[in-house]
């Protein structure tokens, strides 16, 4: 059902919403975390649609207004969270779509990014804490600029990387503030790659 969604809405989307995806390569096999800034309640969508794999998300369970909307987003891999409490719930869901060797894609900042600029907000400690919970490799993924209707969003994939470090540490809250550190620090790298690549692009092109 996965595929046959994700088939029949990927044109009408590449024609409105087109995107250039780099790196795909590092992409590894089996388990994965995504982490990737949050720019619009289109980031998940544009990612899924645009590679083939099927990929599970945390999704605020504000987007799941309505029966019809809450189905499609199920289907699309979400899984709903409570921002305001410790959802229990949907983090043994997180934990058990890793334990079945799939791909979970996290927006380690927890909220939309609304600013121009698009600088990295402060990283949540959820992404780092599952990670090592279940010592799963963690891919950067950097969206250069917001989804906009038929303009081309760019994103850079960014090398993976593992919190190893941490492995078998009593998750303390410093702990977490170390591990969440090197969240961060490695999507502002992939930032600053995505800003080299797709800039240098523009130049080329003669856009800027």
């Amino acid at each position: 059902m996965f595929h046959f969604i994700q088939a029949l809405a990927y044109l009408p989307m590449a024609m409105v919403y087109p995107t250039k995806i780099v790196g795909r390569k590092n992409l590894p096999k089996g388990k994965v975390i995504i982490t990737l800034n949050h720019t619009s309640n289109l980031d998940a969508v544009v990612l899924i649609l645009n590679t083939w794999e099927k990929k599970y998300f945390l999704a605020k369970k504000e987007l799941f207004v309505s029966k019809a909307r809450s189905w499609f987003l199920k289907k699309m891999g979400a899984i709903k969270i409570d921002r305001e409490i410790a959802d229990v719930s949907a983090i043994k869901e997180a934990f058990k779509v890793l334990k079945n060797n799939k791909k979970l894609v996290i927006f380690p900042e927890g909220t939309r990014n609304k600013t121009e600029e698009l600088n990295l907000q402060q990283v949540k400690h959820g992404a780092a804490m599952i990670a090592i919970k279940t010592k799963t490799p963690i891919v950067p993924l950097w969206i250069f600029n917001r989804p906009k209707a038929f303009r081309k969003t760019k994103i850079l994939i960014g090398k993976p990387y593992e919190l190893d470090e941490f492995y078998g540490q009593k998750l303390s809250d410093e702990v977490l503030e170390k591990a969440s550190a090197k969240v961060a620090e490695k999507l502002n790298e992939t930032k600053e790659q995505a800003q080299k690549m797709f800039n240098k692009k523009r130049e080329k092109d003669g856009k800027i």
